[in-house]
């Protein structure tokens, strides 16, 4: 099936259904072949898949056809800091073109554009806040941040 093809109503029911009933998970994934991580580690492409299997039946990353997604018990392990921050940005107008094109390029989750008394919302992850807030302090334009941590989701 190419893309733009139709869909039967049945597979548009189960697009529903799975989107209705699923929930949105963060995932941090890795997106090389075991052939590259065996060459940069060091190791053979057998021993890698040994430890990838053990890694995977104890919990700590799930796999697939040129993925490995660190699992919520594998960060845990590694002491990450999990949590949501969303810094808001106030930016000076002539220069937002290229305040923006430099936020893209940074490792976050998203960014909004949004109105009102901000120009945008950046949402990050707590392990990077301060890569972040250094990294868009340095910008040319940037006239405020004021950053907020989740707590908790109600």
């Amino acid at each position: 099936m190419k893309d733009g093809a139709t869909l039967t109503p049945r597979q548009m029911r189960l697009l529903k259904k799975f989107y209705e009933e699923g929930k949105t998970i963060e995932v941090h994934t890795v997106e090389k072949t075991q052939d590259e991580l065996a060459k940069e580690l060091g190791i053979t492409r057998q021993a890698l898949s040994n430890h990838l299997k053990i890694l995977k039946e104890l919990g700590y990353i799930r796999t697939g056809r040129g993925f490995i997604d660190l699992t919520d018990k594998a960060l845990d392990l590694l002491g990450e800091k999990k949590g949501d921050v969303f810094v808001f940005v106030k930016i000076e107008p002539t220069k937002r073109k290229y305040v923006y094109e430099h936020i893209k390029k940074l490792r976050i989750k998203k960014i909004y554009r949004v109105t009102g008394d901000i120009d945008l919302i950046i949402e990050a992850d707590k392990t990077r806040l301060d890569e972040v807030l250094e990294e868009i302090a340095s910008l040319d334009g940037l006239k405020e941040t004021i950053t907020h941590i989740v707590l908790e989701v109600l």
